[in-house]
């Protein structure tokens, strides 16, 4: 892994941690009988349902946005995908159609004519192309009801390359996260990572994400053996260490946090970067 990927990564975990893990370091209560049987990551709490926009209502609000010469564009090119029954002319179609959307800057309107092409043209490419683009758009749609919507496209984008590709860990992943991250069935993403660690057990990203889920439910032990295992692997892994920072901080043992944070910094050796370190490790005291 590059070090310049964890300058952008760490340094935005270091100014959300506090706020972002503060409200839930504690696990729930359980009994004995409980915590056998609670599978790895489950808080007991699930997310709420959200409705997922509708594609009409998404399209009508889209449309009411453009400019009077691309909704007759777009309505040109729908009119023309309708009339063949070529699924390679239709996606050709509905790729333009896309395009025309994201020209004029109607994000969720181009995913779905993107989607609705890989769909019809079924190859890994083009369905990871759409199904990152869903992902994209969960993570910065303003609307919750988007998320959600572009949640389901990812999802289903995800699927359907996974049916071309069984063994691709890198789509397999990004199916995890859209399910953790878009949907109230956060447990289906999470098994997705725990089959990849049960047949590759030092597969170091799923390995880190199942770490980071284990922090958000307040699982430190779990964690805390996720990050340790990645650093037998990877002694240097600046997310690991910083994680496993984390962990002990919530633990009470700040003088080993401020170890490994100060790790991060040697291995990172970016003045910014360390900067942020730094301040960081003032709100320990």
């Amino acid at each position: 892994m590059r070090k310049g990927h964890y300058i952008t990564l760490i340094a935005a975990v270091v100014l959300t941690a506090a706020l972002y893990w503060g409200v839930n370091t504690v696990p729930p209560k359980q009994t004995d009988n409980q915590q056998q049987q609670a599978p790895e990551h489950n808080d007991g709490a699930q997310p709420m349902a959200i409705a997922p926009a509708s594609v009409d209502s998404m399209l009508s609000a889209g449309k009411a946005a453009l400019h009077e010469h691309a909704a007759e564009e777009i309505e040109a090119l729908l009119s023309k995908a309708g009339t063949t029954g070529n699924k390679s002319e239709k996606a050709s179609i509905y790729t333009e159609v896309a395009q025309v959307w994201q020209q004029h800057k109607q994000l969720p309107q181009a995913a779905y004519y993107f989607t609705e092409a890989a769909k019809l043209e079924n190859s890994e490419k083009s369905l990871n192309f759409a199904a990152r683009l869903n992902s994209e758009l969960l993570r910065s749609a303003e609307s919750a009801s988007v998320r959600a919507w572009a949640a389901q496209q990812a999802i289903a984008a995800y699927e359907q390359s996974l049916e071309l590709n069984p063994d691709n860990d890198t789509v397999k992943m990004a199916l995890a996260a859209a399910y953790i991250d878009g949907t109230s069935q956060p447990m289906q993403g999470i098994q997705l990572l725990l089959g990849i660690t049960r047949e590759q057990p030092n597969h170091i990203q799923a390995n880190l994400m199942l770490g980071q889920l284990s922090i958000r439910s307040g699982q430190m032990d779990k964690a805390q053996e996720r990050f340790e295992k990645v650093l037998s692997i990877e002694p240097e892994n600046t997310e690991a260490l910083y994680f496993l920072a984390e962990v002990y901080k919530s633990k009470g043992n700040k003088q080993k946090a401020i170890e490994l944070l100060e790790e991060c910094k040697r291995i990172i050796n970016n003045p910014s970067f360390s900067k942020e370190i730094d301040e960081y490790i003032k709100t320990f005291k």
